[in-house]
């Protein structure tokens, strides 16, 4: 094998910009803001979650915790490969031409995980927590998915959270935020996926739960495309009316 000719045939460029729109800004915002507290730009201090320091107006402290994955290292190296592979296959897969969909998954993430982390003793960044949501999600619509690790245990993809949490365990690693992912996810995934289904058989009114709002269809040009598709619509009955 020619690494050599492997390495020059790879271009980062073009890999980059095949990453879907909201998974390649979350992923660039993460891997900036560990830069910028690597040479010492910003100070991870003004960083962490704080619910006193947010109630005082530090607002960006409710998102800036996700952005934080800790200095490079391999466990960065670790929620990095897992948060871009599943973030991007969700939003190629399930969520293909559904950004804001996608969106307020990660917004539903993000307000979850801040509510739960107050009961938790101390934890002052959740990236690892949100990388563990959509992990959890990713395997639970990848049901056929098989999978294996260091190619000795043998698995399908709704086991794989339940197996990065057991590998974390071992290493000594803290469980509690990778517990707190999983049961976001399993609640993203019952209001996204089983709710509807439940609705539709009891004829309850309302089928779904998780609309994204207008404002999100607006920023993803989702809004903008359906005006689109109004406005042209009627021309096109005109069209037919003329003809007949």
């Amino acid at each position: 094998m020619d690494v050599g000719a492997d390495m020059q045939g790879f271009d980062l460029f073009s890999w980059y910009m095949n990453i879907p729109p909201v998974s390649r800004i979350y992923f660039t915002s993460a891997f900036l803001t560990t830069t910028c507290c690597a040479v010492e730009i910003i100070n991870p201090y003004y960083l962490y979650y704080n619910k006193e320091l947010i109630f005082e107006g530090q607002v960006w402290r409710l998102i800036s915790p996700f952005l934080f994955f800790g200095l490079f290292s391999v466990d960065f190296l670790f929620n990095m490969y897992f948060l871009i592979r599943h973030c991007r296959q969700l939003e190629e897969g399930d969520f293909r031409g559904k950004p804001s969909e996608f969106v307020l998954m990660i917004f539903f993430g993000i307000g979850m995980i801040c509510l739960l982390t107050p009961f938790l003793q101390s934890h002052n960044f959740l990236g690892s927590a949100l990388t563990f949501m959509f992990t959890y999600v990713w395997g639970r619509r990848n049901e056929d998915v098989r999978m294996s690790m260091f190619g000795i245990i043998t698995f399908s993809a709704p086991y794989l959270p339940w197996v990065m949490l057991a590998f974390g365990f071992l290493v000594g690693n803290a469980i509690d935020m990778s517990l707190i992912g999983i049961v976001v996810g399993h609640s993203y995934y019952f209001l996204k996926y089983v709710f509807p289904v439940v609705a539709e058989i009891r004829g309850w009114k309302r089928k779904e739960l998780l609309v994204p709002p207008r404002v999100f269809r607006y920023i993803c040009g989702e809004e903008l495309e359906d005006d689109h598709v109004q406005m042209v619509a009627p021309r096109e009955n005109e069209v037919h009316e003329h003809q007949d």
